[in-house]
Order: C-alpha cells, then sequence, then structure tokens
C-alpha cells in the first residue's frame, strides 16, 4: 500500500493525541488548574471557532513572533500580551508556530539550537487541548546567513539538512502532528525552484524525497505535508505538486498530505475551483489542508477598510472553508494569525493590510462571523451539538 494511504488511521491517532492533550489540560506547571479566561458577552460565555466546528476539524491560527516581529516596537507577542495568549488558547484547536521553527530563527549559528519558544508553543498547546503543526523544514526563504553562505560540499550539506531534521522532528516526536517539509518549492510557472532553493540547487530535485523518509524517520506518526501558496486552484503549480506526489506515492515516499496556503487578495478574486483542486489531491489517498489563510485588501487614504472591502474578505474566508468542509480529507482550516497588528502583510505589502479575522482590539471583523457562522452550519449539519 502506498504510504499516503494511511491518511485515515493518521488522523484518528491524531486526534486522539488532541483529546488526550485536552485531558491533561487541568494542571498548569505548578500543578494548579488552568483558569485562562474566557471572552464573554453580557456576562455569557462565547462559542470559539474550536467549540462550534464540526467534529474531526482542527481550526487554528499561527502563532506570531519570530520574522518580522522582531523588527517591530511591540514586544513578542505570544510571551508578552496576556489578552492574545488567553484568545489562542480560547479559539483555536491547532497552532502553527509562525517562524519559530523556520531555519533563521532557530539555528543562528551551524552549532546552535534556539528551541526555547517552540517549546513554550508546544508546552501551552498541551496544556489547552491543542494540535501543533511544524513548519517548515526545508523552504528556499528565512534561512540564515552562514547557511546561504556556506562553502558546503554535497555531501556536507546533505547531511547538515538530515541532521536538522532529525533532531527538530525528533525532538518533538508525538507533540507535533503535522509538518510541512517542503515548503514552496514550485514557482508560478509549475517548475521546481532549481536557482534559488539552496537544497534544490545544490542537491538535486531527489533531496525532496529524502527530506521525506528523514522526516518519517524522526516521527513515524507525524503527517508530513507539501506546502505552497498560489495553490489553491487547479493551475500550473497546483498540477505540478500533483505530479510531483504521485510520483512520490509509486516510489514509496512518505507523502501524507498537501496544504494550500490561503494568501488571498479581494483586489484579485476568489479562486472558485478551491473544491475541485482540493478533490484531485483527496483523490490520490492524502490529507489536504488550508494552512495559512489571510485575506489582504489594497487601503486607501488613512488605512481603514470600507464595509464593502470587509465583506469580500468575510466571502473569501466563507468559501475557502466550505471548499474545505466539502472534501473528506480536509481536516486542518489555519488562519494566519490575528489580529492585523500582528500580520506579516502590511510589513511586505506597504500598501494593503486588514488581512485578518479580528480587530486590533481582538473585536470579530465579519470574516470572523463569517467562519464562526460556516462552522456552525456544518456542525449542525452533521449532527453535532
Amino acid at each position: 500500500m502506498a504510504a499516503g494511504r494511511t491518511r485515515g488511521g493518521r488522523w484518528v491517532a491524531s486526534l486522539l493525541l488532541v483529546v488526550l492533550a485536552a485531558a491533561c489540560t487541568a494542571a498548569t506547571s505548578d500543578g494548579t488548574a488552568d483558569d485562562d479566561p474566557v471572552p464573554e458577552t453580557d456576562g455569557e460565555e462565547v462559542a470559539m471557532l474550536r467549540d462550534v466546528a464540526p467534529e474531526g476539524l482542527l481550526v487554528g491560527s499561527a502563532v506570531a513572533g519570530g520574522g518580522h516581529h522582531r523588527d517591530q516596537s511591540y514586544p513578542d507577542p505570544f510571551t508578552a500580551d496576556d489578552a492574545y495568549r488567553d484568545r489562542l488558547a480560547a479559539e483555536f484547536s491547532s497552532l502553527t508556530p509562525e517562524n519559530q521553527l523556520k531555519w533563521e530563527f532557530l539555528r543562528p549559528s551551524p552549532d546552535e539550537f534556539v528551541f526555547g519558544p517552540a517549546d513554550a508553543i508546544v508546552d501551552f498547546a498541551e496544556q489547552h487541548g491543542q494540535a501543533v503543526r511544524g513548519h517548515a523544514l526545508l523552504w528556499h526563504n528565512q534561512n540564515p546567513d552562514w547557511l546561504e553562505q556556506a562553502d558546503l560540499g554535497a555531501d556536507e550539506l546533505r547531511g547538515l539538512l538530515r541532521d536538522h531534521i532529525a533532531t527538530v522532528v525528533g525532538r518533538y516526536a508525538g507533540r507535533i502532528h503535522q509538518w510541512d517539509v517542503a515548503n514552496e518549492i514550485f514557482d508560478d510557472r509549475g517548475e521546481l525552484r532549481l536557482e534559488d532553493n539552496l537544497w534544490l540547487r545544490e542537491l538535486g530535485p531527489d533531496v525532496v524525497a529524502d527530506a521525506f523518509r528523514w522526516a518519517h524517520e524522526a516521527d513515524p506518526g507525524a503527517e508530513l505535508f507539501l506546502n505552497d501558496y498560489n495553490a489553491e486552484s487547479i493551475n500550473v503549480k497546483s498540477s505540478a505538486y500533483l505530479d510531483l506526489i504521485r510520483e512520490l506515492l509509486a516510489d514509496g515516499v512518505p507523502v501524507h498530505g498537501f496544504g494550500v496556503q490561503g494568501h488571498l487578495g479581494i483586489q484579485w478574486g476568489f479562486p472558485g475551483d478551491v473544491e475541485a483542486n482540493l478533490r484531485r489531491f483527496d483523490g490520490l489517498g492524502i490529507a489536504t489542508a488550508v494552512t495559512e489563510l489571510d485575506v489582504r485588501m489594497v487601503l486607501g487614504e488613512g488605512g481603514e477598510p470600507t464595509d464593502e472591502q470587509l465583506a469580500r474578505q468575510a466571502d473569501d474566508h466563507r468559501r475557502l472553508l466550505e471548499a474545505c468542509l466539502a472534501v473528506d480529507g480536509c481536516r486542518s482550516f489555519t488562519v494566519w494569525g490575528f489580529p492585523d497588528r500582528y500580520s506579516w502583510v502590511p510589513h511586505f505589502f506597504p500598501e494593503e493590510g486588514a488581512a485578518t479575522i479580528l480587530w486590533d482590539d481582538l473585536a470579530a471583523k465579519p470574516a470572523y462571523e463569517a467562519l464562526h457562522d460556516t462552522l456552525s452550519a456544518a456542525r449542525a449539519k452533521t449532527g453535532g451539538p
């Protein structure tokens, strides 16, 4: 049987880990009950996204930190913003370290791993009954200068990557349920990034299969994903991934899923064939996931979105979630952070922003309400409470 055909059993195991973690939530490190506040309205407890999601669907968020956050005037959001942490705990059933597991942050020198921030996120997730997605092991971006400029032969570079994957995945074996093993390895023409991806350039395309095998050796229970942006539609990029995954599965490579990131913009229109695209990967017997959803917009003078823009943003969130819910193997749906002040978008696209589902005071945007209503309807349809 091809490696990707174990999806159902793997998800049962992953969800069992989440349930077990939830059962252990009652004690914190000092043995006292965990009393993180749950947001209330008029004295009544509000149902969070994780509460209204249909059974079997993990609803996640990226955990802000590292990357562009280190250049901002605010302190580290995860460790310094209590309201943010409370909302992370209450709202989501899955967390993804935004930058804390990327090479640039995690490995500032050849002999140094900075695991503390990622450890804290994994500990936090376990305390609150949440799963964790690991992001990312092999990527062309956010590599440290010492790595990009290293004068290493192919054997040395290959050994470095293998050791990195074994060390990182092995450290979190049984605690991180999914990994983005290879991230953004195709460009928008459907061509492998043989020039700007260090690993592909120096070690050749076969390193992708090697990375999956090494990650599987380090944690046989983790689901291993390919992940990319602009792959939500049926297009040359997503088709390149479809062909690659077919080849990898035929060679017995342990590929278990494909993630469509979902970095959308209302100015481009919604990719209307998302469900059909996800079904193509589902037909291979692998899991699918929405891994990094945000919907940005061009902001006018004053930097505030219009009601029309917010309605368009809400509709894009609803439609992407509906596409995921329509496909049996799409069991993980992650927004790429909240609130807007912690979003990566305006720091890379200065004229754009307002991309997340919550305002800076953590009040709900129409996009949040669209997700909440869509999840609630799906739960009711499947007979959930």
